[in-house]
């Protein structure tokens, strides 16, 4: 299944796994939440190829989860921020670690604290409309609807 297929998906999981599911979009994600912003940076802390960054960087962008800005004239240098659609990425990459430390843990695991309370961050996705805890309860997929 390539991605141009599955981008047009009337699955919305399927969608944003056609720009994000593949795990160096996903780990860029999670450096540019931990404030890395320079291709450098990332291509330091992620140990990547620089054709496979750049491409990553440019889908990422293409996409609206990051946004380049000029921090340098001279010579010409460039930054990647975080969109409002890359922050409200942040609970899906904490989902995926609680899901990875409960399934792919053991020997030593980095830990995520809130900041101002102190306390280790334990995430748990609740559906808005019923307040359970997602996978608590059935669910049921229908087809989309003509508008």
């Amino acid at each position: 299944m390539d991605s141009k297929n599955i981008s047009e998906s009337p699955c919305p999981i399927a969608r944003s796994l056609a720009f994000v599911g593949d795990a160096w979009s996903i780990l860029i994600l999670r450096d540019a939440h931990a404030g890395v912003t320079r291709f450098d940076q990332f291509r330091k802390s992620l140990g990547i190829a620089p054709t496979i960054l750049t491409k990553r960087l440019s889908v990422l962008t293409e996409e609206g989860l990051l946004e380049k800005r000029r921090y340098s004239e001279h010579p010409p240098r460039e930054e990647y921020l975080l969109t409002e659609a890359g922050r409200d990425f942040l609970p899906v990459l904490f989902m995926i670690g609680a899901w990875g430390r409960k399934y792919r843990g053991g020997g030593k695991l980095v830990q995520f604290f809130d900041a101002e309370a102190g306390t280790e961050i334990r995430p748990v996705a609740i559906d808005e409309s019923t307040g359970a805890k997602i996978g608590t309860r059935p669910i049921r997929i229908t087809p989309p609807q003509e508008g």
